[in-house]
């Protein structure tokens, strides 16, 4: 099969070209410029910007569309009107692209979407469903909601299967961000106030994120359908620290502060949203993920973890 990839330089994108190329498809991917660093065995195509460039003769032949590429959550946001910054990659880029796929005669349109559609949190005990309302309320939220009610247009209009999936957090080796912050406080045996948050969150291991992707592809169940995709299993924050302290083979110092003192804290300190990560739940339901495609998530969390620890440990070395 013959697979048009974005965001091959990310980290889900470089992970699903490895997958796909592994398993023996032709991957074409696009890049931003030309000396940055490509999956070896994959075919590169120059770009401009998502939103202008003329897609169809770099899609000819293909048989399907994995867009990956996104514009994500901005620290420290400068524009003063974000939510038209992620619209022009988010919404425009993402039509634009799917337009010119459709009139090229792809035949199927992945989209990764976010589980911010559905909202920013949701009470224990009561997981978002792929078919839920969504509810997005932040800009990043708001643009994937957007080129989703696009791309399900376009695929009316044209017959091009499109097939959206909102991941909940990915976690993988080389993971950044809050997840990697975590792992160096644990590391180094930094005591943390997280004992006493009994949260519940549903979050995703990358293999299992790039299985999915790579069973959407052209699994004929998927198309024109909406998944959510976790490990199948929930964790309050307390216990993902305390799985991740025993893949790294450290104990894991966690002071028993409550969760609304550290809430009121944050808040204090301007860090709400992290706050509601760190103490609030997102859970999501894949029953519809498991039935409709016969899919079950290879990789344990633990499993992963260790993965995940390993790298990082091995990191250290360099």
């Amino acid at each position: 099969m013959n697979v048009f990839l974005t965001g091959i330089t990310g980290f889900v994108g470089c992970a699903a070209a490895e997958r796909f190329l592994s398993a023996g498809h032709q991957v074409r991917a696009a890049l931003r410029h030309a000396n940055l660093p490509l999956v070896q065995g994959a075919e590169s195509v120059i770009f401009d910007e998502l939103a202008t460039h003329d897609w169809a003769p770099s899609l000819l032949g293909q048989s399907v569309v994995v867009h990956c590429a996104a514009r994500v959550h901005v620290m420290n946001e400068q524009s003063i009107d974000p939510l038209n910054e992620f619209r022009k990659v988010n919404v425009e880029g993402t039509l634009n692209l799917a337009r010119h796929a459709a009139e090229t005669g792809v035949k199927r349109f992945v989209f990764i979407s976010s589980i911010k559609v559905n909202g920013e949190g949701t009470q224990p005990g009561q997981p978002y469903a792929a078919d839920d309302v969504p509810a997005p309320l932040d800009p990043y939220g708001i643009s994937k909601w957007e080129a989703e009610q696009g791309l399900r247009d376009i695929a009316a209009r044209t017959g091009m299967e499109v097939v959206i999936i909102r991941p909940v957090l990915v976690y993988g080796p080389g993971v950044k961000a809050n997840f990697l912050s975590m792992m160096r406080w644990l590391d180094k045996g930094v005591p943390l106030p997280f004992g006493s948050i009994h949260n519940q969150r549903s979050i995703v291991a990358l293999d299992n994120l790039v299985d999915l992707l790579f069973t959407t592809i052209d699994h004929p169940a998927a198309a024109n359908q909406t998944f959510l995709v976790s490990d199948g299993e929930d964790v309050s924050t307390s216990e993902l620290l305390r799985r991740m302290a025993k893949a790294l083979g450290r104990p894991a110092r966690l002071l028993p502060v409550p969760s609304r003192v550290l809430s009121s804290a944050a808040t204090l300190l301007g860090k709400g949203s992290l706050a509601q990560r760190l103490c609030g739940s997102l859970q999501v339901d894949i029953n519809k993920t498991r039935s409709l495609l016969q899919w079950a998530p290879p990789v344990s969390m633990d499993n992963a973890l260790k993965v995940v620890a390993e790298v990082y440990m091995e990191s250290k070395k360099q």
